[in-house]
């Protein structure tokens, strides 16, 4: 029982915790408000990537989501890593 309470303690804390939104950063297409462009043909819903050198100077990928009113939201980013071996 002395081992519940903790696990009990950090589960409530953790649950607490909420998702923070992703920012953009110089390169990416929302970076300076939405784009004067909208996308009319890609259904409401639908994801597409964006590939950029982030602001330490890595690739990263940041994945869009188009919204109802065809404004696109960010909502993920990664960082690229590299395999030298294979150039990619």
């Amino acid at each position: 029982m002395k081992k519940f309470a903790p696990i009990t303690l950090v589960a409530i804390v953790l649950s607490a915790c909420t998702a923070t939104a992703v920012e953009p950063i110089p390169g990416s297409i929302t970076y300076r408000g939405q784009p004067q462009t909208r996308l009319t043909k890609a259904p409401v819903g639908s994801t597409f990537t964006h590939r950029l050198i982030d602001q330490y100077g890595r690739r990263a990928e940041e994945t869009y989501v188009i919204l109802p009113d065809r404004s696109v939201k960010l909502i993920r980013r990664r960082s690229i890593e590299f395999d030298l071996f294979r150039d990619r």
